[in-house]
């Protein structure tokens, strides 16, 4: 909406779904990896309490559904329902940047904001501009 005549945004739009699943086997890495530097399981269990363990894992396990979802046929069988779904992937986003700045003691707050402003400059844009687009038909 915001690069109309740009190229780039129309290859980003056809290549969303790779960059999710991409995304997915990130948090995938991120998981194991962390499992392999702990190497007990009762060990990452007495981190739950933690607040960067706990956004974490729920943001994995927000993602698990999502990229088992991503495949067309799955896209078909779920109809609208797919939509829905998808909606939960800025939940996500919002609970990793917690878990980002959690796991910094929250000297990482400004790493991670880099990170989710652009997206959320680009999301309130998205929902502005099509009231504003109504507002000036209605004014017409």
């Amino acid at each position: 909406m915001l690069f109309r005549d740009a190229s780039w945004p129309r290859w980003l739009m056809k290549r969303r779904r790779y960059l999710g699943v991409a995304a997915f086997f990130y948090a995938l890495a991120d998981t194991v990896l962390y499992h392999l530097d702990r190497g007990a399981i009762a060990f990452i269990g007495g981190e739950v309490s933690r607040l960067y363990i706990r956004t974490g894992w729920i943001a994995f396990l927000i993602f698990v559904p999502l990229a088992v979802t991503s495949t067309d046929a799955w896209v078909r069988r779920l109809g609208r329902s797919w939509k829905k779904l998808r909606q939960f992937v800025y939940g996500a986003a919002v609970l990793t940047l917690v878990h980002w700045a959690a796991l910094h003691d929250w000297g990482g707050v400004e790493a991670a904001l880099v990170h989710l402003a652009p997206l959320a400059v680009l999301e309130v844009y998205r929902l502005w501009s099509p009231q504003q687009r109504r507002r000036q038909r209605a004014l017409m």
